[in-house]
Formats: C-alpha cells, structure tokens, sequence
C-alpha cells in the first residue's frame, strides 16, 4: 500500500536493490509492451499503479488536513507545498493507468477501504504526531513499492521510482521533530511509543492487502516479472526494518 511519499536519502533509505542498474533480467529488463503481454503481470502492475495512486491521492488529504494542525504560517505553506507535489504524483498515475487502457478509479478501488481503514486506526492526536506518521509509517510503504520496482519492467519501474521521489517531507519532519524533543525531552518517549505503533500497524495492513491480490503476492513470491522467492522476501522486510531504526535515529527517537 502508499501512503506518503517521504525519505529518499541514502542514509534513510532501506537497502533495496538498484533499480537503475545495467543489469537486469527477465522482465525487469524488458519495456512494457513486451511485459504486457503477460497476464498475469499485467494484473499485477495495474493493481500496483492502483494502489499507489489512491495512496497518492490520501497522502494530498491528508497533508491538506495536517496543516490545519501546523503552530507556524510558514509550516502551513511547506505542507501545501507538498500536499501539491502528492496531488502531481497522483495525476502521473492516472495518467498513465488511462494510457494502458485502465479505468483509474476501478484501478484504485480495491485499495480504498484498506488503506482508509489504516489512516483511522492511526489519526495523529496532534502536530508532531502527524509528522512522525508521514516521515517513518509512510515510508515503510515507500521501502517496499522500491523493492518491488526493482522487478518490473523499465517503462514501469522509472514511472513508480519517479513518484516515490521524496517531496521534501523527510527533512522537514527530522528538523521540526528534533526541535521539539530539544524544547522538551519528554515529547521523545511519546513519539517512539507511537513510531513502534506506526511500524506495526504499516507492516500488518501492507502484508493484508498484497494477500488479498492474487497478482501482487505472485510478483512477491516468484511466477511475475523476477519475483522474490519466500526467502528473498523475508530480506525484503528485515532491510524494511532497517530502514525504520535509521529512521528513528535521525528523529532522536529509540527504535
């Protein structure tokens, strides 16, 4: 599932393969028209632009309804700036789900109740809150669509890396969150109380929703594209986890 895109920083980010490399095999090395013709891929490819563009679409929301929550004038101006930058996204995705000759909102529709589900069982109580959900819950989301890209073919995987880029959040919420804990160090226990949440709740609703589609756990655990074998998969996540303590750090929170 996508939620927001954050951190695209190396010393953030999980140590996913390089997508952009020379040398890639099977599908990942072919171009869509050619992958296309597969079924079954392109399944799971329709339902991975689904997926991402309601995510893309839900980020935009909620950003719009974060800033409500923001103390300063000008953190109201740096989320409408990135709450736009999602809504482009967004607009990347249907655009090129309509190109394929998909219906965008039948695209997105198997997606909507999960991922609704996951932002009310997570409602920040509070503006810090919401910046710590943004910068180390949505990321999960962003570390797995990176894994998975590596396996797709080239006109798809440079599209999905594309709306992954980081919108500026990731610095934003480190300064803002790292200045509170100055301000008052007790805010730093609340907050790891609540990442270690976030992490639970983005893994769990992640694993649920690629369970329920035939198409995209095919591409997880091989018989798609160059799909990951069930160990490979448990890499996958354990470099996920990774990814979530390095973030914790740059917050000053413990993971």
């Amino acid at each position: 599932m996508r939620f927001m895109t954050t951190s695209d920083k190396p010393e953030h980010a999980a140590a996913t393969p390089d997508a952009d490399a020379a040398a890639h095999t099977g599908v990942a090395a072919q171009d869509w028209a050619t992958a296309s013709a597969d079924p079954q891929y392109r399944a799971a490819v329709v339902d991975l632009l689904g997926a991402l563009a309601y995510g893309e679409l839900a980020a935009f929301e909620r950003l719009a309804e974060d800033a409500k929550l923001a103390p300063t004038l000008e953190d109201k101006a740096e989320l409408a700036k990135m709450a736009s930058a999602e809504f482009h996204h967004f607009e990347r995705l249907r655009g090129r789900l309509t190109e394929i000759g998909e219906e965008p909102t039948a695209a997105m529709e198997p997606f909507v109740a999960a991922l609704d589900g996951f932002h009310r069982q997570t409602a920040p109580s509070d503006w810090l809150e919401g910046l710590v959900k943004a910068y180390v819950g949505d990321s999960i989301a962003s570390d797995f669509y990176r894994e998975v890209a590596a396996r797709l073919d080239a006109d798809t995987r440079s599209l999905v890396l594309a709306v992954l880029d980081d919108t500026g959040h990731a610095g934003f919420a480190v300064d803002r969150v790292r200045a509170a804990i100055d301000a008052d160090p007790r805010v730093g226990g609340r907050l790891a109380l609540w990442a270690r949440r976030l992490m639970g709740e983005a893994l769990s609703q992640s694993q649920r929703v690629v369970a329920e589609r035939d198409a995209l756990s095919t591409m997880l655990v091989g018989g798609v594209a160059d799909g990951f074998d069930l160990a490979e998969v448990g890499r996958m996540f354990s470099r996920i986890t990774e990814a979530h303590t390095k973030r914790m750090a740059a917050l000053g929170l413990a993971a």
